[in-house]
């Protein structure tokens, strides 16, 4: 009987949840569903552990059906779905991880564009592209690929313009930048088909000219006294709360983004020096930035005082078992909404708040106190001055000193 097998993985991983600090209840639960699953198993005859006994299982426990491991779930399904999976898991890999369980059914590209779909999938890698960005444009690549099955194309060459256009149409009601995305990502594949041999004709040529104004949108900044408010309503006894307090400190103080805040390093924090110095993720720039008294101390407290014990060699991470890195596309807009609640701020409904709204704050102080642009770029990181002129238009003093008075220009 196999079932013995499930009882030394069963024993393992539980070992190995203990040692990645889950809660003595979690592991209790884990070890219910697992002993459940052995009898289950023996009740049933059942010799191997695969994916379909164990979705078996899932109906047998919680009366619900379900095609896979995929999905949202209630709390009684939850509670059975995610055991399983670590163990299956386990069984493959030989490791327990934590992993997001996905919302969608697990992705089978159609037959005739399986090719193509994993040869650009290396081109991306080879191009450097950052991993949300390969994410992003997989994602809208493969809706086309799902478009043009159901529309019985079956070569490369029987992609019309026709096509496109369908396509374009289920967007409609999107915005003008959300779909120049999906424009810029249909481009990039034809144009990747035409040179890599799967088609005669480049049918990229298809696709309209989406022109999207660079800084065409005014940055949200916030107020001085909301940024206070915020920083203010984090609880400084709260463990979590002193890991969110030392972040938001750092936008604040400091500008950095988000992805370089979640990947920030122990020894990107040279203490002595009284620095910050790390790798960009967008940009793959160095950057030197200074560790200010505020924020070494908010990081010292929650180091401290904060942190979850952990082997992980990042500065910010998980407070919930496994306490590991936090997610690679984690933003923190929960948790800033949640704060700006309390607080009882409010922000434009037009306007998308995240934390990234904090270093533009960051750029239009810079910028009222005078500060020049060159510095503001090397502050903020940017590859270009040109990036960083977008701040410009927050700079609505400045604007004012560069109106024209309309009787000056026609007595002139």
């Amino acid at each position: 009987m196999k079932d013995l097998n499930v009882m030394q993985m069963r024993d393992s991983i539980c070992k190995e949840l203990e040692n990645q600090q889950y809660a003595e209840g979690t592991i209790k639960t884990y070890l219910m569903i697992y002993n459940g699953l052995i009898r289950y198993m023996s009740d049933h005859q059942y010799t191997e552990l695969n994916e379909k006994m164990c979705l078996d299982y899932v109906e047998y426990r919680t009366g619900y059906k379900k095609d896979g491991f995929y999905g949202k779930g209630n709390i009684k399904l939850n509670q059975v779905m995610k055991p399983l999976e670590v163990l299956l898991y386990y069984k493959e890999h030989g490791s327990v991880k934590y992993q997001i369980r996905s919302k969608l059914a697990p992705y089978h590209c159609p037959e005739q564009f399986q090719e193509s779909y994993f040869l650009i999938q290396e081109e991306f890698e080879e191009r450097h592209y950052a991993p949300a960005t390969i994410k992003s444009n997989i994602n809208q690549l493969r809706r086309y690929l799902v478009f043009l099955d159901e529309e019985d194309v079956d070569n490369y060459n029987d992609i019309t313009a026709n096509h496109l256009s369908k396509f374009l149409e289920k967007f409609k009601q999107c915005k003008p930048k959300y779909i120049a995305t999906i424009v810029y990502v249909l481009r990039n594949y034809h144009t990747f088909l035409y040179s890599s041999g799967f088609t005669t004709e480049n049918k990229s040529r298809y696709l309209p000219k989406i022109r999207m104004m660079r800084n065409a949108f005014i940055p949200y900044t916030w107020k001085r006294e909301d940024v206070i408010k915020l920083l203010d309503i984090v609880d400084r006894a709260d463990p979590k709360g002193k890991r969110d307090y030392a972040i938001f400190l750092i936008v604040i103080r400091l500008g950095l983004r988000v992805s370089d805040i979640r990947n920030m390093r122990l020894t990107n924090l040279l203490w002595k020096r009284k620095l910050i110095i790390l790798e960009m993720a967008k940009t793959k720039k160095k950057i030197e930035l200074p560790l200010l008294g505020d924020i070494g101390w908010a990081i010292i407290d929650y180091l401290q005082n904060g942190r979850p014990k952990s082997n992980c060699d990042r500065v910010f991470i998980r407070h919930r078992a496994p306490h590991g890195p936090v997610g690679e596309n984690e933003s923190f807009y929960r948790e800033l909404h949640r704060y700006m609640t309390v607080a009882g701020i409010t922000a434009p409904l037009d306007s998308h708040c995240g934390l990234h709204s904090l270093r533009n704050t960051l750029a239009s102080n810079m910028l009222k106190a005078k500060t020049p642009l060159p510095i503001i770029s090397e502050t903020l990181g940017h590859r270009s001055i040109h990036t960083t002129s977008i701040y410009l238009k927050i700079d609505l003093d400045g604007l004012r000193m560069c109106a024209l008075d309309p009787e000056e220009v026609f007595q002139a």
